[in-house]
């Protein structure tokens, strides 16, 4: 029996809120009893999220089908190379992120972000940057890339699973500026995920957005918080990143889902 457009549809939506929001509350859950045994929300933030790359790489190292996903990517060798496109599209992700969040700050104010701030600086400079340089990098990709987006991408298009996981990284963060900030980053992260297949792309993509935030001087990030900074950019990382989707989307052979039949799932 066939099943109509009206109740397909409302099956990929039903399957777009159930992966997101379980997955969401269990991650969420679990960083609260993190947080609740051990006190310290750097380290119980740190702890969880090496919990999440163990778990998640299990899985797509012993199942790939779980995670798997058509159509393949095309060989290699067929493929244009991106890699100054992924480049171009990464430093426009920083800058429009960042105009945008300190414009909203500068406009609204975040306790939020400002309370984010201080638990940082009481945690000390060295378990900070521990957390944003390799653990949130590879826990963060681990989870919305390596877990949400391949489930999504089960029953749902390359478009509506960037647009998801970008929304859920956002939310993640906690906070208004930090939703805005790295926007732009998790919908490139999707792009070159879907392309590669592969979560080190994305958790090296991360690192250096992270770095870059912590490195980039604040006056420098200051004189971009203004509207027309912001929408300037936000237009220009539009322009890079539909350019970029559409070689990805292109990209894709509609022939064995990897891991699937003899094939193997690149981790």
């Amino acid at each position: 029996m066939t099943t109509s457009p009206i109740t397909s549809r409302l099956l990929r939506i039903g399957w777009c809120v159930l992966v997101s929001s379980t997955t969401v509350a269990v991650y969420l859950g679990l960083g609260t009893v993190a947080v609740s045994l051990i006190g310290e929300p750097i380290t119980a933030t740190a702890l969880l999220d090496m919990l999440v790359v163990v778990l998640v790489g299990s899985v797509r190292i012993q199942q790939p089908r779980w995670l798997a996903h058509a159509p393949a990517p095309w060989p290699r060798p067929k493929i244009p190379h991106s890699g100054w496109t992924v480049l171009g599209c990464a430093v426009l992700a920083f800058l429009s992120g960042q105009s945008l969040a300190s414009w909203i700050y500068v406009t609204a104010g975040s306790a939020g972000f400002d309370a984010s701030n201080q638990t940082r600086h009481a945690a000390g400079a060295m378990a900070t940057l521990l957390l944003t340089l390799v653990v949130a990098p590879a826990g963060e990709e681990a989870l919305i890339r390596g877990l949400i987006y391949p489930l999504l991408r089960k029953r749902v298009g390359i478009l509506a699973s960037m647009l998801i996981t970008a929304v859920v990284f956002g939310l993640l963060h906690g906070n208004a500026v930090q939703f805005a900030s790295t926007l732009p980053l998790a919908v490139l992260l999707a792009l070159v995920y879907e392309r590669t297949r592969a979560l080190w792309p994305c958790v090296l993509l991360h690192l250096g957005f992270n770095l870059a935030a912590a490195l980039v001087p604040a006056q420098a990030i200051g004189a971009l918080a203004n509207p027309v900074s912001a929408v300037s950019l936000c237009l220009a990382f539009a322009g890079c990143v539909l350019g970029l989707y559409r070689r990805v989307a292109g990209g894709t052979a509609p022939g064995a889902v990897p891991g699937l039949g003899g094939g193997s799932a690149r981790q």
